[in-house]
């Protein structure tokens, strides 16, 4: 099977045109049915995002390095980094391994857990979601470890407390189709979560969505990656956006962190990585749509960032093994 290497529809809203590919796959919903005493300690997924909202009751939860944070009803919270990390009715609640607990699997996407002491009841609608794209992937590295999104105000954001209270009362009435509802609802509500919070981060920001918001140099990424297998070069880019060459690439080089050339080789390298992972496409049609007039110049590309052949990752990816490259790129 080849699929193409999905592009950025061309708006004048970089970060909008980022935001345009975080798409949720790989996701596994868990509606959890829990009573006093309970604690749940959830392990570390790599490379994935998992959330909770909470459809009844409170629980506390705890990622290491962070306060201990009390969730109410109708809030919801991710843990972006795939983190481990617990949920609990109380700070003195025993935890208990997540695999240690039988699940009742009601669909592939969609099961259900009861766990606990017989006491008040809390109800979570956990999930663990992965993001399909490296510039969904590259927008959730710039989040927080613990992202909390319960102070939305009713005036500016009614939908979004309609949506948690319509997925409490499906939660709770367990009408056919719920689990479908739920799952297509939380998805909706993992993006606006991190979409509110990117609006509203500011000094926090790292030097990859400042450059995202800047007139100039967000233009220029969203070129770089909207086609990425344009031959680009400084003066083409410097052009496109109406800068002078010197004056773009100092201006690049001091909010991205790199030069432009260093990011769109390493981009299209990240690009190569998915592909690599999730296609059958042959390297010299890889290199071919990342720019490289041949195979070995696109494999020295390769090697010069990972540290590893194409090859090796297209055969790990063959024999079932996960392979995740640790690319410094997440200024």
């Amino acid at each position: 099977m080849t699929t193409e290497t999905r592009q950025i529809p061309e708006t004048t809203d970089p970060l909008g045109e980022s935001l345009h590919l975080l798409r949720l796959t790989g996701t596994l919903y868990c509606r959890s049915e829990l009573t006093a005493p309970w604690g749940i300690e959830l392990p570390a997924f790599s490379g994935c995002m998992m959330f909770h909202i909470v459809t009844a009751g409170h629980c506390w939860l705890e990622v290491d390095g962070e306060e201990p944070q009390l969730l109410q009803q109708g809030s919801l919270t991710l843990v972006p980094h795939g983190h481990g990390h617990s949920i609990r009715g109380s700070l003195e609640d025993e935890l208990v391994p997540l695999f240690d607990i039988p699940v009742e699997r009601v669909s592939e996407r969609y099961e259900i857990l009861r766990h606990g002491g017989g006491g008040e009841r809390t109800q979570v609608t956990c999930g663990v979601v992965r993001f399909d794209h490296v510039t969904g992937q590259r927008l959730v590295n710039q989040l927080p470890r613990v992202l909390k999104a319960d102070a939305w105000a009713e005036e500016e954001d009614s939908w979004l407390h309609s949506s948690l209270r319509f997925i409490a009362r499906e939660a709770r009435t367990q009408r056919p189709g719920g689990e479908t509802v739920i799952t297509h609802l939380a998805d909706i509500l993992v993006i606006q979560a991190i979409r509110a919070w990117l609006e509203n981060a500011g000094a926090e920001s790292s030097n990859w969505l400042i450059a995202l918001r800047d007139g100039h140099i967000g233009r220029a990424l969203a070129l770089i990656h909207g086609k990425p297998g344009a031959n680009w070069s400084v003066a083409i880019l410097a052009k496109e956006v109406g800068m002078s060459r010197s004056g773009f690439s100092a201006r690049f080089s001091s909010l991205v962190g790199e030069s432009v050339m260093q990011y769109l080789t390493k981009w299209r390298m990240q690009l190569a990585h998915w592909e690599l992972e999730n296609t059958t496409d042959t390297l010299s049609v890889l290199a071919e749509r990342l720019g490289y007039h041949s195979e070995v110049a696109f494999s020295r590309a390769f090697k010069r960032v990972f540290g590893i052949s194409p090859g090796v990752v297209r055969r790990s990816k063959t024999s079932g093994s996960q392979f995740l490259p640790d690319l410094a790129v997440q200024n």
